[in-house]
């Protein structure tokens, strides 16, 4: 990236971001200095994919890779161990550093379809049981009295849990401080993260301040939520996992709210940003949802799978989504080749009359799910296939 680019700055800087700590001057001014930034995104293998939800700081943390900047995917393998007590009301399950490996093994592959871990600026993957893993009890309380009990109880959930008489533990108490120790072990300048990861990362920008008298920055990315307000993830059950195939991953998009479009492309899609407020106006215009939906759900898809397979998916959405009506106990018709289908659906009682079939026919509210085409009054059975009649009238004819 050119030093004074405006327009590539505000795309890094800007879009997506809920917050820049301490400022977005102090980063920009960083970048037009033409200084090469050590940026990282640490994740906690508490599940066996990334989804979604880790996209969203990944693809930030690609525009850096590729403006040229250094970036680290940290695994939290020790601190997973411990488990992320944000938005918790409980403690979480403790793992086991074996549980954990194994929940990490295909991050690095699905994550490799965002950042890039070849070439010349290849991202590294570093692993915070490295560091953390080696302390002994003498360096924990070391490290320990860089913090206040004060300064823990400004965090919204443990004081939430204290007016509610849940217990806090220790070891939830300490996992900030070991997520903070990670920037100061790999001595960087900025950490990208979800927002919801920002009580955490600012404490590693006060041990970096304390112990290397060094600014580190933070940007938080937003959320991407549903209709209730939950982000999408692992935790509510909404989640779209890296791991899904292509068709899973566009018929879960294509399942979200109108409201989830917009800060869909926003969040995760490379989609320019004048196109997406060209969306915006469409939408506010009366466009139909399903259209910028379907849009939506390719370009996900585009990201992890590419344009093929992006294709295909939308090609078996359409094909199957016209049969996802269709009933369970659907009537089987069993019939000779040849014959009238208004005779079959007249005798079965599908229709009431000659009349109520030709009107149908030309209200084109007779269909062939299989091949999606509409029928004439003078259609034949000819092969097996599934009609819609009406709206709600569904029937299989079976050739003899």
């Amino acid at each position: 990236m050119a030093k004074n680019d405006t327009d590539k700055i505000n795309e890094l800087l800007i879009r997506g971001v809920a917050n820049i700590y301490p400022s977005l001057g102090f980063v920009e001014s960083k970048i037009n200095k033409g200084e090469r930034l050590t940026i990282y995104l640490g994740v906690d293998p508490t599940g066996p994919t990334l989804h979604l939800g880790h996209a969203i700081p990944l693809l930030k943390l690609s525009e850096f890779q590729k403006a040229g900047h250094k970036i680290i995917l940290l695994m939290g393998d020790f601190t997973a161990m411990i488990g992320d007590p944000t938005d918790k009301g409980t403690a979480r399950v403790q793992l086991s550093h074996k549980q954990v490996m194994a929940n990490l093994k295909n991050y690095k592959k699905q994550a490799s379809s965002i950042i890039s871990f070849s070439g010349k600026n290849a991202a590294q993957i570093k692993f915070n049981s490295k560091w953390l893993g080696k302390m002994n009890f003498a360096d924990v309380l070391n490290l320990a009295s860089n913090m206040t009990v004060q300064q823990m109880m400004e965090r919204d959930m443990f004081e939430k849990r204290s007016e509610e008489g849940k217990p806090v533990f220790i070891h939830e108490f300490m996992y900030p401080l070991m997520q903070g120790y990670d920037s100061v072990a790999m001595d960087v300048d900025g950490e990208i993260g979800g927002n919801d990861q920002t009580f955490n990362m600012l404490q590693g920008r006060n041990l970096m301040k304390t112990l290397k008298n060094k600014e580190k920055f933070v940007i938080t990315v937003k959320l991407l939520e549903d209709s209730n307000g939950k982000k999408m993830g692992k935790t509510e059950g909404n989640m779209v996992a890296m791991s899904d195939t292509p068709e899973e991953m566009y018929g879960k998009v294509m399942s979200w709210t109108d409201g989830m479009i917009l800060p869909g492309f926003e969040l995760c899609t490379k989609i320019p940003t004048m196109e997406i407020q060209n969306f915006a106006t469409q939408m506010a215009e009366g466009v139909n949802p399903k259209e910028l939906k379907m849009k939506l759900a390719k370009e996900i898809v585009t990201v992890f799978y590419g344009d093929k397979k992006a294709a295909s998916a939308e090609s078996h959405f359409v094909s199957t989504f016209q049969k996802s009506e269709i009933p369970e106990d659907l009537k089987e018709l069993k019939v000779g080749n040849g014959v009238l289908l208004v005779d079959v659906l007249l005798e079965n009682k599908f229709v009431a009359s000659k009349n109520e079939f030709r009107r149908l026919v030309d209200e084109k509210a007779i269909t062939n799910l299989d091949t999606d085409k509409k029928v004439d009054s003078y259609t034949q059975t000819a092969e097996n296939a599934v009609y819609r009649i009406g709206k709600k009238r569904f029937c299989k004819i079976v050739i003899k």
